[in-house]
């Protein structure tokens, strides 16, 4: 890092600069510290000028292995014998079992993101074609929603940027005119929560499509090393922090889950909108620290619900 002075008529400005490279890109930090300082002033200023512009790179840090520090040989043992404890097997899905989950599914994913549709109501539009009197936009998602999941079980390939930009597109060809769209120069994302706390924001524009990018090459070198559960949460963890599109991210985001899921030969999964809190926890534990555990201990969680809930239905239907 070094200081940089600039000439304005009699004044003198300084800023505190540093240069990144990230791959053949260079990115120029610069942080402007005052005019006509002191030394004392100036080295005050220039401390804590430090200090912001590396929480700046932090967030800047390129994906690597996420892992290599974090899980032991035996802790990914123990998520293989975890996969192997799922409730549910894949190939014992019947095609009204895929249906139903669907349905659920596209109900708790929109309704997390703000849907008013309940159920009932998603139940009745997607299997009756019958609409309720709610939004538009609403109604459209829903079907779009939908409409992933028949693609994700139909497509054999399991990530890259094509992919991630069409299953956007999907969900959102008939709500958003950005649909299928990366970010562009300008938009810039900032997650709050109910109370206006900064809770999550996206990386900067003009590093989405290297960070995508490296987040493919990420899943193509290790998806034969380490099991499903775990490939999964990185992959859809990842895609989070990255934030590529101006909105829909998380349900892009939970339906790449799922592609990375069927793809290994586990079943689909859903995030409950009344465990949306946690999930959201699952998600901060992996942006501040990679930590894994809390989102496969959700993902078992879910899987549980998910038997009970198409042996309810089908229960019902026997009843």
């Amino acid at each position: 890092m070094h200081i940089e002075k600039r000439k304005s008529g009699k004044r003198t400005k300084y800023y505190l600069a540093h240069s990144y490279r990230e791959g053949a890109k260079v990115h120029k930090f610069r942080k402007y510290l005052g005019q006509d300082l002191t030394k004392d002033k100036l080295n005050e200023r220039k401390q804590i000028a430090e200090k912001l512009i590396l929480e700046e790179i932090h967030k800047y840090n390129i994906i690597k292995d996420p892992l290599q520090f974090e899980l032991s040989k035996e802790e990914i043992e123990q998520i293989r014998a975890l996969e192997k404890s799922i409730p549910l097997k894949i190939a014992h899905l019947s095609e009204r079992d895929w249906k139903v989950f669907s349905e659920i599914f596209t109900y708790n994913t929109n309704a997390i993101e703000g849907s008013k549709l309940n159920q009932k109501e998603v139940n009745d539009l997607l299997e009756k074609g019958k609409w309720p009197d709610k939004s538009k936009e609403d109604i459209a998602e829903a079907y779009g929603a939908d409409e992933a999941i028949r693609y994700i079980r139909a497509t054999k390939e399991h990530m890259s940027v094509p992919l991630i930009r069409q299953i956007h597109k999907i969900v959102f060809k008939n709500s958003k005119p950005f649909a299928g769209k990366l970010r562009k120069k300008g938009e810039e994302v900032v997650v709050m929560d109910s109370r206006g706390n900064v809770v999550h924001e996206g990386a900067s524009q003009g590093r989405i499509s290297h960070l995508l990018k490296k987040l493919t090459e990420w899943y193509d070198d290790n998806k034969s090393k380490y099991p499903a559960l775990v490939l999964g949460a990185v992959a859809h963890n990842q895609f989070e922090n990255i934030h590529p599109f101006r909105d829909g991210n998380g349900r892009v985001g939970r339906i790449l889950l799922n592609n990375i899921l069927i793809k290994h030969g586990l079943p689909p999964i859903n995030i409950d909108i009344k465990n949306r809190a946690e999930y959201y926890a699952t998600l901060k534990a992996y942006e501040s620290s990679k930590d894994l555990k809390p989102a496969i201990e959700l993902y078992m969680k879910e899987y549980k619900s998910l038997k009970k809930e198409l042996g309810d239905y089908k229960n019902t239907k026997k009843s």
